[in-house]
Formats: C-alpha cells, sequence, structure tokens
C-alpha cells in the first residue's frame, strides 16, 4: 500500500500543473477518478515548495470547469435517449442519471454550484444541464465557483493536515506515525463525506408513488 501511495503522489508531483488540470477534467467526467485523492496529494507537494498552494486551487478549478464544460456540450448534443441508451457502457446507469436530474430540477442553477461540493451527483451535473439547455453562461459561473470552493477545502486539507510531514513518503512506518498522529482528521473527513452521500441520495430519491417526470 505504501508503495502505490508514493507511486501516486510521485505521479502528481512529476505531471505538474497539466497532470492536475487533466488530471481534475476526467474527474468531472465520465470518469470515476475522485478529485480526493487528486487535490491533496497535489496540495502536499506544494507545502514541499514543488507547486504554489494557489496554483493547486487554480490548476483544480480549471480542471473540473474543462471536464464539466464538456459534459454539457456532450450532453446537449446527444441528448437524453442516447445518454441513457449508452450510459451503462460509460459509468452512467439511468439510476445515476435520474438522480443528478431530480437534484438540477429541485434546486436550478444553485444545484449545479452545490453539485460541486457533493458526491454522486459531482461529476453528473453537467449531463441534465445540457440536456435541458441550461444558459451556458449561468452553468460556468456555478460551476466556477463550485469547483474552487470544492478543491480549497481539498487543498487546505493536503496542505495542513499531511503537508507538514514530508517523511510520510519516506518508509511505511513513517506514513504509518503519521496517519495515527492525524487520524482524526482523516476520519472527520470520512465521515463528512459519508454524511454527504447519505444526504444526497435522500435528496435524489424517487418519492413513493411519485411519476417521474423527467423521463
Amino acid at each position: 500500500m505504501h508503495a502505490w501511495i508514493v507511486l501516486w503522489f510521485n505521479l502528481v508531483r512529476d505531471w505538474g500543473y497539466p497532470g492536475i488540470i487533466l488530471l481534475m477534467a476526467m474527474e468531472s467526467s465520465v470518469l470515476p477518478l475522485p478529485s480526493e485523492v487528486v487535490i491533496p496529494p497535489a496540495a502536499y507537494w506544494a507545502a514541499q515548495g514543488r507547486y504554489n498552494f494557489w496554483g493547486v486551487i487554480l490548476a483544480g478549478t480549471i480542471g473540473s470547469y474543462l471536464g464539466a464544460a464538456v459534459m454539457y456540450w456532450v450532453s446537449r448534443w446527444i441528448g437524453r435517449p442516447l445518454v441513457v441508451r449508452y450510459g451503462n457502457y460509460v459509468f452512467i446507469p439511468e439510476s445515476k442519471l435520474l438522480r443528478a436530474e431530480r437534484w438540477l430540477a429541485r434546486y436550478e442553477a444553485g444545484g449545479v454550484f452545490f453539485a460541486r461540493l457533493l458526491p454522486v451527483v459531482r461529476h453528473l451535473i453537467g449531463i441534465p444541464a445540457g440536456i435541458v439547455r441550461m444558459e451556458f453562461k449561468t452553468y460556468s459561473l456555478m460551476t466556477i465557483t463550485g469547483s474552487a470552493v470544492w478543491c480549497s477545502v481539498l487543498a487546505w486539507f493536503g496542505s495542513e493536515v499531511i503537508g507538514d510531514r514530508p517523511e510520510l513518503l519516506n518508509d511505511p512506518q513513517q506514513m504509518i506515525r503519521v496517519l495515527t498522529d492525524r487520524f482524526h482528521w482523516f476520519v472527520a473527513l470520512i465521515l463528512i463525506l459519508t454524511v454527504l452521500y447519505i444526504v444526497v441520495m435522500r435528496l435524489t430519491a424517487r418519492p413513493e408513488g411519485a411519476r417521474e417526470n423527467l423521463k
């Protein structure tokens, strides 16, 4: 496990800002690459002087926006029927699409902003936004703002929680020591993400007996 973590951290380091942009663009698309494994390692390297802290946030925000913009325009171009028909082949089952659609229908433009802070709908919100042809300027503004906030939170975690311990990549024992010392922070992050996941699942669940108006 230590070797894999070191390999990933070094990958994030060696790819530079273009790598952060690419990885975050993938995270905002249909590819299952969590932002939680991109921005914290980049912020860790910022604390070591490899990157600039604000540069990491900016690169992460740019990448998130680029991926989200591609999702918007592709969905707007191909339409809902093709997304439903072929979505399973690109990690978008109809059940996930329906949740994103319910979220957007309930919260509209504000839903795009908050979606960037939440699991489940974060990387999917561009699909219903494109399908319903939301104004692209509004979509862009909400996406950029929400992405910047989320990247800032993750960058703070990577910089403040693990960034001051450069020795964690030296050997497994050092990493265990760091994880033990900062265990409460990792537990807090996991709990927050779990709560957000549960909240999104409840808010986007189909009401019992209700008709599906988004089909």
